[in-house]
């Protein structure tokens, strides 16, 4: 499907865009590969990695928020990948605005952006904390989701296709979990705080999270939002993955911070569909045509809610262990 394709990826300096870029080297045959961001030393710093690439690799110094550098960085572009966004919740609760011009304004800007020169399809990277937002980070999120499936319309029956990727914190990502534990370990500590003993959360790992975005970019027939199939932990349990043995005092939850990590609720049970790997949510409204289920999906039932505190696979401290020797190899 990429074969001999140009594909644009925002943010692609981040985690996400070196695992995508290298997954995509490594299965497909890319005509070009343009990587969008801010960061110019970043970008310095991964060319010298994919060094053997240039001649497929571009990198492009710019910000969602100028949509008029967006129409030059897609000009011919077949696939756009939008994984750009301010995450930190504390950065945006504090910089309101910040997070509206760039997660908001941004995600308008790709749409009109890729309606406007032709791309075939977007698919944008979402978070769970979309999903009922106690925080402004999710607010934005939840504004971008909806414009993004909501942007099917303009594009008519047969122009560019948006679909919506969902899923959690990547294991090891920067601002989860697992490095914080790990520089309080690296300091000598015995000691790691948990914010409340029953918080839960799902574990992804850069290789599913791509491989979901892939799936998305093969199947999406325009605004769907694809969220994976994966297994749940207690944080205590990674914590004594991390350092077995370790106290564990209880500090109490942060602001803007949940206990579970909620995919999918109650009230978009009516249309997700069940996979074999992952579930789909199709949209409520289809004004560009017929809602058009992919084959092999089943409707859930009524009553489901895909959450990590409620999930039916978990993983236990042993498979914790395992996992953080594995999974974290990737970063």
């Amino acid at each position: 499907m990429l074969n001999n394709k140009i594909i644009l990826v925002t943010g692609g300096t981040g985690s996400f865009g070196h695992h995508f870029v290298e997954y995509v080297l490594t299965h497909y045959h890319p005509k070009k590969i343009i990587i969008y961001s801010r960061d110019e030393y970043k970008q310095f710093v991964m060319s010298n990695r994919y060094r053997e690439y240039e001649d497929v690799l571009r990198f492009f110094i710019g910000d969602v928020r100028d949509e008029g550098r967006l129409r030059m960085a897609m000009k011919n572009v077949d696939y756009v990948v939008h994984a750009a966004a301010l995450k930190q919740v504390p950065a945006c609760e504090y910089n309101p605005n910040e997070a509206i011009k760039t997660n908001v304004n941004g995600a308008m800007n790709i749409i009109n952006a890729s309606l406007e020169v032709g791309v075939r399809k977007v698919v944008a990277l979402s978070t769970d904390k979309a999903v009922n937002p106690i925080n402004l980070y999710g607010g934005t999120k939840l504004v971008s989701d909806k414009l993004f499936c909501a942007a099917n319309s303009y594009g008519g029956s047969d122009g560019t296709r948006f679909a919506v990727v969902r899923y959690g914190n990547v294991a090891g990502s920067r601002g989860s979990v697992i490095p914080f534990f790990k520089s309080i370990i690296d300091h000598g500590e015995k000691r790691l705080p948990i914010t409340d003993y029953r918080m839960t959360r799902f574990w992804i790992s850069l290789e599913q999270g791509v491989e979901l975005v892939i799936k998305a970019l093969e199947e999406a027939r325009g605004g769907e939002t694809f969220i994976s199939k994966i297994p749940s932990f207690k944080i205590t349990d990674l914590a004594q993955a991390m350092l077995p043995g370790c106290e564990m005092p209880e500090v109490g939850i942060r602001e803007g911070e949940k206990l579970h990590e909620i995919m999918v609720t109650m009230e978009d049970s009516l249309n997700t569909y069940e996979y074999e790997k992952h579930f789909i949510i199709y949209p409520n409204y289809n004004w560009w045509g017929k809602k058009d289920i992919i084959p092999g999906g089943k409707l859930v039932s009524p009553e489901f809610e895909y959450s990590s505190g409620t999930n039916t696979e978990w993983l236990d401290v042993d498979d914790l262990k395992e996992k953080l020797n594995t999974d974290l190899d990737e970063h």
